[in-house]
C-alpha cells in the first residue's frame, strides 16, 4: 500500500493556496492587487491573510500612503519552504 504525505492544511485551502501562489512570484503585493487577482471580497481575503500570517507563512505591513491605509503582504522564508514542501507532497498524489 502506498503512503501519501500529508498536505499542509494551511496551504491546502483553495483560497490560501491562490494567495500564497501569487506571493511566491512577487517581492511584495498590495492587498487590493491580491483582492483583484483572486476576485475575493475584502473580508474573505482579510481572514485568509490572517491565517497565513498566524502560521508564519507571510508578513503583513500596514501603513498609510496619501491618507489611505495600504496593506502589503510578503511571503516569509518559512512560507517559501512550506510552499515547496506542499508542492513536493502534491506530486505524490499526481504521480501515484
Amino acid at each position: 500500500m502506498r503512503t501519501f504525505r500529508e498536505l499542509d492544511p494551511v496551504i491546502h485551502s483553495q483560497f490560501r493556496l491562490a494567495v500564497i501562489s501569487l506571493l511566491i512570484g512577487v517581492e511584495v503585493a498590495e492587498f487590493t492587487w491580491l483582492r483583484e487577482q483572486t476576485e475575493a471580497t475584502a473580508g474573505n481575503l482579510s481572514v485568509q491573510i490572517s491565517k497565513l500570517k498566524e502560521a508564519g507563512y507571510i508578513d503583513v505591513v500596514k501603513k498609510f500612503s496619501n491618507n489611505y491605509q495600504q496593506i502589503l503582504c510578503r511571503i516569509t522564508p518559512p512560507g517559501r519552504n512550506k510552499f515547496a514542501e506542499y508542492g513536493e507532497a502534491l506530486k505524490d498524489y499526481l504521480n501515484p
